[in-house]
């Protein structure tokens, strides 16, 4: 790895190269985002998940999320720069509900998009998905910021397309915040429909790291603990494709 010395990104480093995936609880991602870099303005980075806009071509299909999208470039020599804002697209194979068309989403805020803790979270991306992918000199990002909503009447649905892989190289899932929900169970399979484990992320900073070529994932649905108060699960998604 590019950082050899941080023992705990190695033993994650390896259960994805032997797996196709890892949890990571959050006292390790913490530990592994802090020694990456800056998270000071943590706080006011998870606060923008209260300004996200709907997902208006999910609710034309009776389903509702809210999501903010923006790209950035990466490379093995550790540039990140942020992309002019462009559609989020997925081929019908990969995603079966929304596949083959382009959707513009509302762009991630420009002070998310250049705060420290987004920076320490692609950083630590560019230098882990690198080790696992040395070959490759530079990366398509894209950047999700979710908030999956459930009611009384409805419940969330994270994954709204099913089990299923995202057509990238490399795939975070971290966890910024779950208020008032049951469930939410990511899940993960051979591409020929075996389990190989699921886990569910709980506390800030929980994550996921995927392989996507090797694995399907997906996640249960999130229904509120108590039916009369808001519910939502925030999550931050972050995608690596090597660019050709």
């Amino acid at each position: 790895m590019h950082n050899p010395s941080s023992s705990l990104a190695s033993t994650l480093f390896n259960n994805v190269r032997r797996d196709g995936f890892a949890f990571v609880t959050a006292d390790t991602m913490h530990s592994v985002l802090q020694s990456t870099g800056d998270l000071s303005d943590w706080a006011a980075f998870t606060d923008s998940w209260n300004r996200l806009g709907p997902d208006t071509y999910l609710a034309a299909k009776g389903r509702f999320r809210r999501r903010r999208h923006a790209t950035f470039t990466a490379d093995a020599h550790g540039t990140i720069a942020l992309a002019p804002h462009q559609p989020h697209y997925q081929a019908l194979q990969y995603n079966t509900l929304q596949g083959d068309i382009q959707r513009w989403f509302e762009a991630i805020e420009p002070s998310v998009g250049s705060s420290a803790s987004l920076r320490t979270i692609l950083t630590f991306c560019n230098d882990f998905f690198g080790s696992l992918a040395p070959s490759v000199a530079h990366w398509h990002v894209e950047v999700h910021q979710f908030r999956i909503e459930a009611s009384i009447d409805a419940a969330g649905e994270p994954t709204p397309e099913g089990s299923h892989r995202d057509g990238v190289d490399f795939v975070l899932v971290l966890l910024i915040d779950r208020h008032n929900i049951a469930s939410g169970t990511t899940t993960i399979h051979t591409p020929d429909g075996q389990p190989l484990g699921d886990f569910t992320l709980t506390h800030p900073f929980d994550a996921a790291l995927i392989h996507d070529p090797r694995v399907f994932h997906g996640v249960t649905a999130v229904r509120p603990l108590v039916p009369t108060e808001p519910a939502h699960r925030d999550v931050l998604v972050v995608t690596f494709r090597a660019k050709t």
